[in-house]
């Protein structure tokens, strides 16, 4: 897995961990000094990594207070679901279309690691995994437009599912590890059709999962 290329990247990825696993609990305000003691990281880093957060709808920055961390909504995981669902299959479709044979193999990789998820304790190896594949889903695309707006979808609805994830998760983890396991597989094999109907089981079951929190 390729490490972040710099600083900034780095802060980002390690805000983004902590937001998406509630180490930074939803609905709190933390400081920069705060998040640079967290992290390890400078002020500048820290600062642009904000800035990417802020843009991505995982942090709100407001001068002279604080960064809030937004509270986590069943409403708003529905909005992120249903456009997540359009801008999936699109970047699954051209992912497969365009895809070199060096990310299809990477994909493989990636499908196979998916394949290995078994316990709770692989869920953070698991959000990795995830935020690999769209980004590599969202290179092999091709379109540079297309990644800024897959990768904060992705995101939001996997905060969402990690911080509603009930005592049984195990079941949901390797359930979720295997839809994605089948979708890069399908990608690679370059069926454009089975590759967009994996992607759309893939949001379906995050669907149905919020939908089951509606009824408990």
């Amino acid at each position: 897995m390729n490490l972040p290329a710099n600083k900034t990247d780095q802060a980002y990825e390690a805000i983004e961990d902590m937001i998406i696993f509630q180490e930074l609990a939803p609905g709190s305000m933390v400081s920069e000094a705060q998040l640079m003691e967290l992290t390890g990281f400078g002020r500048s880093p820290v600062r642009d990594a904000l800035q990417r957060l802020a843009a991505d709808r995982l942090v709100e920055i407001y001068p002279y207070k604080g960064v809030f961390i937004p509270a986590i909504s069943v409403e708003v995981q529905f909005k992120v679901l249903e456009l997540r669902r359009v801008v999936g299959e699109f970047a699954v479709r051209l992912a497969t279309r365009r895809g070199s044979n060096l990310q299809k193999k990477e994909m493989l990789t990636l499908a196979e690691e998916f394949e290995n998820i078994t316990t709770v304790d692989d869920m953070r190896q698991f959000g990795k995994l995830l935020k690999h594949t769209y980004g590599l889903i969202g290179e092999a695309a091709q379109n540079e437009y297309l990644q800024p707006c897959l990768s904060p979808l992705q995101g939001l609805s996997s905060r969402f599912w990690f911080a509603q994830l009930a005592p049984g998760k195990e079941a949901e983890l390797i359930k979720a590890s295997r839809l994605n396991a089948t979708m890069l597989r399908d990608i690679c094999h370059g069926d454009e059709e089975r590759a967009a109907e994996s992607s759309k089981n893939v949001n379906d079951y995050f669907t149905e999962f919020t939908f089951k929190l509606l009824k408990r």
